[in-house]
């Protein structure tokens, strides 16, 4: 059955298939009247039922009474049901251990995919082969002799290319691989990849709000921060915590900065600077070439004054370019204060 946008309503019972209508009815039975027939299951079982639960989206009153009616004889309609990752969650916690519960979400939340290679093989390309990247030629050289041709061969191709040739020689000359070895990369890779790319995959609605609030102009900004934090001091804090801005731009190391440079038109960059701390502008200045500097800092003071508005616009600019070149893989953006927070 082809997926369905989170946002439609399912109208009719003809549109589910039987794990969908599976995941209709125990939502209909809900957290007590479940717990049986949860406790029941599997772990493969709860894991595909929990999928299908949390992309139903909203099911009309009378699909849920027919599905009713077709399991269980007469009943009345229970009214319309709403499947989610929160619902999904809130339900497993009944019946499942906290890490049992962590471990099903995490996994529903990352790729699809029934086992770990069908899950690489959903995983773009670029975020794969920055995460191999770091492993030994031998490990990617596994990894990517287990999933579809089609996807090893962009794998590769997004590798550096000195390490990229060792694999193939690797695999050129791999034999059978033990299955403790090919168990141990795949408990790896669900406990240190898949599980920081659903990490990174989950949004709340502070997170979305947080990127509504980086691309208003300053004064924009300052207004509803302002207005939020008179109504919701709580809900202001967590959307000023989340938010990444221009001078967060200070968090990249040096080879990031660098990349970002060369992606950055040059005026955009000089208006962006023109309006930076001076913290901020001595972190770019110093990735430069000598010459470079200069003649970025001649560029500026040539300006003379400029719009604030402009200014906002090339700083957005320059940090929407950034969250893009991370999301591909090719720069690493640290939070501060956390794990991956650089120190030298």
């Amino acid at each position: 059955m082809a997926p369905r946008p989170k946002s439609a309503v399912i109208d009719d019972i003809r549109h589910l298939g039987g794990p969908e209508k599976a995941a209709v009815l125990l939502l209909a039975l809900g957290e007590e009247h479940g717990q049986r027939m949860w406790e029941m299951l599997d772990e493969e079982e709860v894991k595909e039922l929990s999928q299908c639960m949390s992309n139903l989206g909203t099911v009309t009153s009378a699909v849920t009474e027919k599905l009713l009616v077709d399991f269980v004889g007469k009943m009345s309609s229970t009214g319309s049901l709403m499947g989610n990752f929160e619902a999904t969650e809130r339900l497993l916690k009944r019946f499942l251990p906290e890490d049992s519960v962590g471990n099903v979400m995490e996994e529903i939340r990352g790729p699809a995919g029934r086992t770990m290679w069908d899950k690489l093989g959903n995983v773009n390309e670029a975020v794969l082969a920055n995460y191999l990247k770091n492993e030994y030629p031998q490990t990617v050289a596994v990894v990517l002799s287990k999933i579809k041709a089609d996807h090893s061969a962009r794998v590769l191709g997004s590798l550096p290319e000195d390490f990229a040739l060792e694999v193939v020689m690797r695999m050129l000359r791999m034999e059978t691989v033990q299955k403790d070895i090919i168990d141990k990369i795949e408990q790896t890779l669900r406990t240190e990849f898949m599980s920081n790319l659903a990490r990174t995959q989950k949004r709340d609605a502070h997170e979305m709000m947080a990127e509504i609030f980086n691309n208003f102009d300053r004064q924009t900004e300052s207004r509803f921060v302002t207005s939020l934090e008179e109504r919701n001091r709580d809900a202001a804090e967590r959307i000023k915590a989340l938010m990444f801005t221009f001078e967060d731009l200070q968090k990249l190391d040096p080879g990031s900065v660098q990349t970002l440079l060369r992606a950055v038109e040059k005026d955009k960059l000089a208006l962006a600077l023109k309006g930076g701390s001076d913290t901020v502008r001595d972190m770019f200045f110093s990735n430069m070439s000598e010459r470079a500097a200069k003649i970025m800092r001649e560029d500026m003071e040539a300006m003379g004054p400029v719009r604030l508005k402009d200014v906002d616009e090339s700083q957005t600019i320059m940090v929407n370019t950034a969250k893009d070149l991370a999301a591909k893989g090719e720069i690493m953006i640290a939070e501060a204060g956390g794990e991956d927070e650089l120190i030298y």
